[in-house]
């Protein structure tokens, strides 16, 4: 049988070690000590992490409104290779890491570990990215930090739709545009009405993309007397009930299809204030800077992973059976 010039399949490989650009980079951005965890990401990454993220593209998530008997339950059901993955990036720290430690050039740290991480499957990146985004925001209030850090930075990793202080960690969304405005978030028309309690809002509106729906809390805008503002949106309230916030459909994406995205309304939604009434983007800006340098490190990462080589074996065919290299 003749051999045929097919690259070999992309399999139990370390995707850290045999990245050479990354790992001179993670050094010379003195992060060098993250390398022996890295590599055994890597590794982890590089053999079931890839077979987890085939399954989890072909088998994408469903969304559930109502049960078997109509009550409105607002879920969506993700394949087990999807919670493998979130499981694995929840431990390596890939939405904490920089929270947890004070060793020198964390952010490289955790960069180096989530470019390693989403060479095997990029949906995932996507919570992970936003739940580690989410502590930035949140410092702009010390009593919201003091309360949701402990159990955004957990790295334990749990899907149940209940209370985050009962299961003790917690994964963060993001909310911000509408159908009439897209990215220009200051034509939002969600309305927050004050409760009686400080700080305490009712929401009611709509949101267009709600990136990764089953989370535990959401950091959304909403419109206020006093302008936009950023608000905290909890899926389940701390006496268990869920909150209003009713998925309408999940987006049929060309891309990140293993994650979903879905439409939303808010029907007096609960929710409480983060940073200054009407500096809603000010603070949510947080967040949205360190989403999208995270997300800038994902493509560098995956073309510079370790492409499998084309066979050195010569053809065996007639000399015209050759690809000419020149060009034409």
């Amino acid at each position: 049988m003749a051999d045929f010039n097919q690259a070999p399949p992309l399999e139990d490989v370390d995707l850290f070690t045999s990245n050479r650009p990354l790992v001179e980079a993670t050094d010379r951005a003195g992060a060098g000590w993250v390398a022996p965890r890295a590599a055994e990401l890597g590794r982890l990454a590089g053999g079931e992490g890839l077979r987890l993220g085939f399954q989890a593209n072909e088998n994408p998530p469903r969304l559930h409104t109502h049960d078997r008997y109509g009550n409105r339950i607002d879920e969506v059901e993700f394949h087990p290779s999807w919670h493998a993955l979130m499981r694995i990036g929840v431990a390596a720290g890939l939405h904490a890491l920089p929270w947890r430690t004070a060793r020198p050039a964390a952010h490289a740290a955790r960069a180096a570990l989530y470019m390693t991480a989403i060479q095997a499957e990029a949906g995932f990146g996507c919570p992970l990215t936003m739940t580690f985004s989410a502590v930035a925001a949140l410092r702009a209030d010390g009593d919201l930090a003091d309360e949701w850090e402990p159990l955004l930075t957990s790295t334990d990793y749990d899907p149940r739709l209940v209370s985050p202080a009962e299961k003790g960690s917690a994964i963060c969304g993001m909310a911000m545009t509408e159908r009439q405005g897209g990215s220009d978030v200051r034509a939002n028309t969600t309305a927050a009405v004050s409760l009686a309690a400080d700080g305490e809002y009712a929401l009611t509106g709509h949101k267009w993309f709600c990136s990764a729906p089953m989370s535990d809390l959401f950091l959304v805008l909403a419109q206020t007397p006093a302008g936009l503002s950023c608000f905290l949106m909890p899926r389940v309230l701390a006496d268990g009930t869920r909150n209003r916030f009713h998925l309408q459909r999940l987006k049929d994406k060309l891309g990140n299809r293993s994650n979903a995205s879905a439409e939303v309304e808010f029907d007096g939604a609960w929710a409480r204030l983060v940073g200054p009434v009407g500096r809603g983007v000010a603070t949510i800006i947080e967040m949205v800077g360190h989403t999208r340098s995270t997300a800038r490190s994902g493509p560098p990462a995956a073309c510079a992973g370790p492409w499998p080589r084309p066979s050195t074996t010569p053809p065996t065919g007639p000399p015209s059976a050759a690809p000419s290299s020149r060009r034409r």
